[in-house]
């Protein structure tokens, strides 16, 4: 007789499960598809009862006596238990320190706009940024500038992140270091971010007017 199970699984999985007819010993307690107990039964019974289910026969607790087996979708359940593992890597995220190099304090406004989008990009992938802005030669004057350019980077990126290290100088470079907010908080300042811009536009344009003004100035006009 063919006790094979439908999906025809054989060899051990992955998680070191056997299945079908990788399961050799008898008898076995078996719990079927439906989480139900069914008791301690002949190895051939389980495969039977797996085979009418029209579903595997999984060795689940294989150090137990008698061996726990249970009837079940065998690639169903290896799908989810991927998924499982893939949601898992994806948790682990690992956060890392990204370096942008300012080379002076006379950064025009080109590179200053890399460097924010660079460090816009590293902030969405959820690294901390560490700004070393470079003095050279006489610059060591104007710090102020470098602390004022560093300043101007931590605004524009505010909505991203937040200062875990505010400009301070370490002998000819000042370092700043931005770590990314929440998630949530991310997308809160994007939410808040659209009606300010909409807020700005509507001063721009500002509206006519109302009628009632007008029809309450006719009377003056009138007596005039």
């Amino acid at each position: 007789m063919d006790i094979r199970g439908l999906t025809g699984a054989f060899a051990i999985s992955q998680h070191g499960l056997r299945c079908n007819e990788q399961i050799r010993i008898s008898p076995v307690r078996l719990i079927n598809e439906r989480n139900e107990q069914i008791g301690v039964v002949p190895i051939v019974e389980a495969m039977r009862l797996s085979r009418e289910a029209g579903m595997d026969l999984v060795e689940v607790s294989p150090m137990e006596r008698p061996p726990v087996c249970r009837v079940m979708d065998y690639g169903k359940w290896k799908y989810k238990q991927r998924k499982k593992e893939q949601k898992s890597h994806a948790g682990s995220h690992v956060t890392q320190l990204k370096e942008l190099r300012i080379k002076s304090v006379k950064i025009d406004v080109h590179d200053q706009n890399t460097t924010v989008n660079k460090a816009k990009k590293f902030l969405h992938d959820g690294h901390k940024v560490q700004f070393n802005l470079m003095f050279r030669g006489r610059e060591m004057a104007h710090v102020d500038l470098g602390r004022d350019i560093l300043e101007r980077i931590k605004a524009e990126l505010e909505p991203l992140a937040k200062p875990e290290r505010e400009p301070k100088l370490e002998g000819k470079r000042m370092i700043m270091i931005l770590a990314p907010k929440a998630h949530s908080a991310v997308h809160a300042a994007g939410a808040t971010h659209g009606p300010a811009n909409g807020g700005l536009a509507s001063q721009a344009h500002p509206k006519p007017p109302r009628p009632v003004a007008a029809v309450a100035a006719q009377p003056a006009a009138a007596a005039s």
